[in-house]
């Protein structure tokens, strides 16, 4: 089978060549032009899940037909697999959450909210801190 018959590609040429491209982490966002970026990442992490269920399958018929099992190669591409799908299910929900608005938790009791929100809906904690510059605030040998 050529690498241009799997799913994928280029992308599945090029992973399966450069080191680099196998073992992508999942970065947190910056601020400005995120959402690119984590939709960019969300497509490279797809072509790859593809990619390694597509060889993980090929190699689960190659070792069926000789009748010949290495279960530690299975396991190391089914674990390969199970790490880039975790990190595309977690760019899902980054891009869900950053979609739908969420911003992030509550401190005291864990419920979402959005960006600007200033308490919290569920418990009415607040959720920014004061700022205050160091001159305006007291001083603790003062007292």
């Amino acid at each position: 089978m050529s690498v241009n018959q799997r799913p994928g590609g280029q992308a599945a040429e090029q992973a399966s060549v450069s080191g680099s491209v196998l073992a992508p982490e999942v970065a947190l966002p910056t601020p400005s032009g995120a959402m690119a970026e984590l939709r960019r990442r969300r497509l490279e992490l797809a072509e790859r899940v593809a990619t390694l269920t597509w060889d993980l399958g090929g190699l689960a018929y190659e070792m069926a037909i000789r009748d010949h099992y290495r279960l530690d190669v299975i396991a190391r591409k089914a674990a390969e697999l199970q790490e880039a799908d975790a990190q595309l299910g977690e760019l899902q929900r980054l891009l869900a959450n950053a979609e739908a608005g969420i911003d992030g938790q509550c401190r005291s009791c864990g419920a979402v909210h959005s960006r600007g929100a200033g308490f919290c809906w569920h418990c009415g904690a607040p959720l920014l801190h004061e700022a205050r510059p160091a001159i305006l605030r007291p001083d603790p040998s003062a007292a």
